[in-house]
């Protein structure tokens, strides 16, 4: 019994380990280990299978009088049925993409409204959506615009400023 859970025990440490440190089994050796296996020598992997080998064998030694090797058999199956979920779940998490960033292009052709009035060629401050979150940059038209008025950017100047033209009504 003190065996199966001393293996639980470390699978969890190791499993604590794999968050700073997964990788590692796939760089060794010069990286010939990299992509050989497709993510099945991962810490999290093998902390999985071990800490599942050492709880489940402990669980079935100590609830039934099944003894030691079916314990084990018992333990190995528990810990495959681990390796393969953790593995298939890192998978499907390393495959999840997100949308692409909002970058400056994307602005073109939205519309915001002044809150601090633009000088003719001066710089003043324009609200804007990008990505659903309002944004706040500078702005400098060729007319001066004030306060509150809707505008279109027609430029981006630099990451934090733009070029805009009143919308005409």
């Amino acid at each position: 019994m003190t065996l199966f859970l001393g293996l639980g025990i470390a699978g969890v440490v190791l499993l604590a380990l794999s968050l700073v440190f997964d990788g590692i089994l796939e760089g060794l050796f010069g990286g010939v280990l990299d992509g050989l296996f497709d993510g099945l020598l991962s810490l999290p992997v093998i902390a999985g299978f071990v800490s599942m080998l050492g709880f489940g064998g402990a669980l079935v030694l100590g609830t039934t009088g099944a003894g030691t090797i079916a314990a084990t058999a018992a333990g190995v199956l528990a810990g495959l049925a681990a390796a393969w979920l953790t593995w298939k779940f890192s998978r499907a998490l390393m495959r999840d993409r997100t949308t692409a960033t909002p970058r400056g292009e994307d602005l073109l052709g939205t519309s915001g409204s002044v809150v601090t009035a633009i000088p003719a060629d001066g710089y003043g401050e324009v609200v804007l959506r990008l990505g659903g979150q309002p944004v706040k940059l500078a702005a400098k038209s060729p007319v001066p615009v004030e306060r509150g008025a809707e505008i279109w950017v027609e430029a981006t100047l630099s990451t934090t400023s733009v070029s805009v033209r009143p919308v005409e009504r």
